[in-house]
């Protein structure tokens, strides 16, 4: 819900590099694969957009498929003048956290194991002691990826 979608739909095609599926005066839909759609946003006169104290939706995540292409979406989106709040290395995902222009915060991940592993990470040590996980600088993660750092190095959580 938005009182104000093209931004906001705008956005949406950019970070999901998505296309429009319908669009009229109330409603748009989005999608990025063969669904018919994936992200919809509902136009409302005089919303009021809420406070980042107030609770609900944390955030929504989408997987990337690989590392090489969560730093090409980070180069691709940062070259639109859209940059993450955060980027994060949780443990069993490398993830960067972006705000839509309504304040929403969508979340850009890539696996760091396969599914048993990553169930298998909330039961160690380093888990247990900060399950949030270890900030990292994109710019660098870049640099190493594309200097050829292996990526199972990339993605392991310092």
């Amino acid at each position: 819900r938005t009182s104000n979608r093209t931004p906001l739909r705008d956005w949406y095609l950019k970070v999901l590099n998505a296309r429009q599926v319908f669009e009229n005066e109330y409603i748009s839909f989005i999608s990025y694969d063969d669904e018919h759609h994936r992200v919809a946003s509902v136009q409302i006169p005089d919303l009021e957009k809420a406070s980042d104290k107030d609770w609900g939706l944390a955030h929504v995540a989408y997987t990337i498929a690989d590392l090489g292409q969560l730093l090409s979406t980070y180069r691709r989106l940062k070259g639109e003048g859209i940059v993450p709040v955060r980027t994060i290395n949780h443990g069993p995902t490398v993830s960067m956290y972006y705000k839509d222009p309504a304040g929403n915060q969508v979340e850009l991940q890539v696996d760091a194991f396969d599914k048993a592993g990553a169930a298998g990470y909330f039961h160690t040590e380093p888990f247990a002691k900060n399950p949030i996980g270890v900030l990292f600088d994109a710019d660098k993660m870049v640099a190493d990826y594309e200097a050829g750092v292996p990526e199972s190095e990339l993605l392991r959580r310092p």
